[in-house]
């Protein structure tokens, strides 16, 4: 019995590697998060969606001094999104309240202002006591808590967090560009 057991098991997991889906003892600490796409019921896995990539994560504001930074984190995503990067921008109201919208009011904002196509997610807290459990695990990881809007961590294809950018390192600065084509 417990043969047929394994069998079956690895039976499963075969399975699962052919769906493209991922078994959870192979999916990266840092992409095991649900996490829900921004005004939807979606709810999506991240290993399932970016495993294999690499991964920008960045807070977001509407109504922040660093809000155009939309712009070239929508360039950065068409630049090389067919090289496998993967913006994941999450909203947060979590700095001087500059984030207050809903979220359709938020995914509108990003749609029409700034024809943001990269993949935006549920509206998170970065920070305090009611930190999102993603954003926990990129703190924990770096030692950097976003310490405003459009802070940057970036994550490699293996799943690792490799870097922490503060919101000054714009997405056209040299320095996140070069750490992103190291990856790619």
């Amino acid at each position: 019995m417990t043969r047929q057991i394994l069998k079956l098991t690895a039976a499963a997991v075969l399975w699962l590697g052919s769906t493209g889906l991922v078994a959870a003892s192979e999916c990266p600490a840092a992409l095991d998060f649900q996490k829900r796409l921004l005004a939807g019921e979606e709810v999506i896995h991240l290993c399932e969606f970016m495993q294999d990539k690499v991964v920008l994560v960045v807070n977001t504001a509407s109504k922040c001094a660093y809000t155009p930074q939309y712009d070239g984190l929508e360039q950065l995503y068409e630049k090389y999104r067919e090289r496998g990067l993967v913006v994941a921008g999450f909203p947060s109201n979590d700095f001087a309240n500059q984030d207050p919208g809903s979220e359709k009011e938020i995914r509108d904002f990003c749609r029409l202002t700034y024809s943001v196509k990269f993949p935006l997610f549920e509206k998170v807290h970065v920070r305090g006591q009611d930190r999102d459990e993603f954003y926990q695990h990129l703190v924990a990881v770096t030692g950097d808590e976003p310490r405003w809007n459009f802070h940057k961590y970036l994550i490699d294809r293996k799943g690792r967090v490799v870097a922490s950018f503060p919101s000054q390192v714009t997405p056209g600065d040299g320095q996140l560009i070069d750490a992103i084509e190291e990856l790619l």
